[in-house]
């Protein structure tokens, strides 16, 4: 096992310099549209689908509820296999490419079922769509965020990469939240044509964003000296003994639980305990728009103070944005609105962070196990991200009520008191929580050059597997 401590300057003295090559940004802008169709497939799955299926097609609510949670556990159960077979996939195309590709047409043909379905569905057709829309999603998700950490071996330059995926997928989510918006003040009743014009929006941008996507970069080449493929349990307990990879997944749903809390209750506290329900969709929208500009103030940000304190910055400011929160009034939005600009700015800060933090771990895991896993990383990654937003619904949205919140009808000071309280405080302490568990994360700029270096040197037979 090929470990170099990190005190060790003799090796960094004679290995090859580390390579500080960070792609155009012509090149990264096409790579990373790929991501506007599909953060932009995600939100109108859980907003327009069930409303339509069930209203204008009259599939019963529990139907497609056992529908919807079939669906997620195949989508979850996906994400590891997928990250797997990416990593060991040896084509003339490349490891990612061949998956993304063939993602693509079976995440369109998904989206087209989902999105247009025909004038008579049965639970059948809603089940068959949604896996191949599932499937499809995770096959592109899963290569293309292993992709991006592969760009660059720099340090920053990863960071950059995942800057411009998320940049892009904030643009989807904000273009997406638009036209519904839109179209409600047109035909504010017609669920059948926003689910059509969002659909529309998922297909146009999806072909000319495949093509970009797969025609930006080469892979990286295929390493001279690979290890033979280990079984799935022993891959498995590898994941979970690698103490970095759980410590930035168990942040991550920290972060993911802690933002998922806040959109949970962002409509019950405009309504109910601000008595505003004209910005009830506005609060949301009006967070995008400010998260656009959230990705590259926090690279630069990154680049000054390296990914684990950026995070921690990152985590700490939303931090003390929460707790602003307890200041709010019941029509006080003007502090409100101060808020939420405040909270689009540092939007995905700690995401950002962690997502490129995964590429270093699984580099360090390739030095000391000479396996390069970055998909299964991923697609790891990508399980906690899921799990996030489950644990922090599941908790807030029972407690709010055990404490006597109900959407309908009146609420007691009290139970209005309480909503206000967790919708602050649940966000503050899970971004504590976050920044706790990556306090003194040991992989930083100058670790990370070392292992580059050691790669590299491995690479070119210099050092043994």
């Amino acid at each position: 096992m090929a470990t170099i401590p990190a005190h060790d300057t003799r090796f960094r003295i004679a290995s090859p310099p580390i390579r500080a090559d960070e792609p155009p940004a012509w090149r990264l802008i096409g790579f990373a549209s790929l991501a506007i169709p599909i953060a932009g497939a995600g939100l109108p799955l859980i907003l327009f689908v069930p409303q339509l299926y069930a209203s204008h097609y009259g599939l019963p609510l529990a139907t497609i509820g056992l529908i919807f949670f079939l669906g997620r556990f195949w989508d979850v159960a996906a994400d590891p296999i997928v990250g797997v077979l990416s990593d060991r996939t040896r084509s003339r195309f490349g490891r990612r490419r061949p998956w993304i590709a063939a993602g693509g047409l079976i995440f369109g043909l998904g989206s087209a079922l989902l999105f247009f379905p025909p004038a008579t569905v049965a639970p059948l057709y809603l089940a068959a769509a949604l896996f191949l829309f599932y499937a499809g999603w995770t096959m592109i998700e899963v290569p293309f965020s292993a992709w991006a950490g592969e760009l660059s071996g720099a340090y920053h330059g990863r960071t950059r990469s995942v800057t411009f995926q998320q940049t892009a997928q904030a643009a989807g989510l904000l273009l997406v939240l638009i036209l519904p918006t839109l179209l409600e003040q047109i035909r504010p009743a017609d669920i059948a044509l926003k689910l059509h014009v969002v659909g529309g929006f998922i297909l146009l941008t999806l072909a000319p964003a495949l093509v970009l996507s797969l025609t930006a970069f080469r892979e990286p080449p295929r390493p001279a000296f690979e290890p033979r493929p280990e079984g799935f349990l022993r891959t498995a307990s590898l994941i979970l003994r690698d103490r970095l990879l759980v410590r930035v997944l168990a942040s991550d749903v920290a972060v993911t639980a802690g933002q998922s809390i806040r959109a949970g209750l962002i409509t019950f506290f405009a309504v109910n305990y601000m008595g505003q329900p004209g910005w009830a969709s506005g609060l949301y929208l009006f967070q995008f728009v400010f998260g656009i500009f959230a990705g590259p103030i926090w690279l630069q940000i990154g680049r000054r103070l390296g990914k684990r304190e950026t995070a921690i910055a990152g985590e700490l400011a939303q931090v003390a944005i929460n707790l602003g929160l307890l200041f709010v009034v019941p029509g006080g939005i003007g502090l409100l609105l101060a808020l939420t600009i405040a909270q689009g700015l540092a939007q995905g800060s700690g995401n950002l962070m962690l997502r490129a933090m995964v590429a270093d771990v699984a580099d360090h895991h390739e030095l000391e196990t000479g396996h390069n896993r970055t998909g299964l990383f991923f697609s790891v990654f990508s399980l906690a991200t899921k799990a996030g937003p489950a644990i922090g619904i599941g908790i807030a949205l029972p407690f709010v009520a055990w404490m006597g919140f109900s959407p309908k009808g009146t609420n007691t000071p009290a139970a209005l008191e309480t909503l206000k309280l967790v919708f602050a405080l649940g966000p503050a302490l899970a971004h504590i929580l976050s920044a706790a568990l990556i306090w003194r994360f040991p992989l930083d700029a100058q670790r990370h050059a070392t292992i580059r270096r050691a790669l590299d040197a491995r690479a070119a037979g210099q050092l043994p597997l």
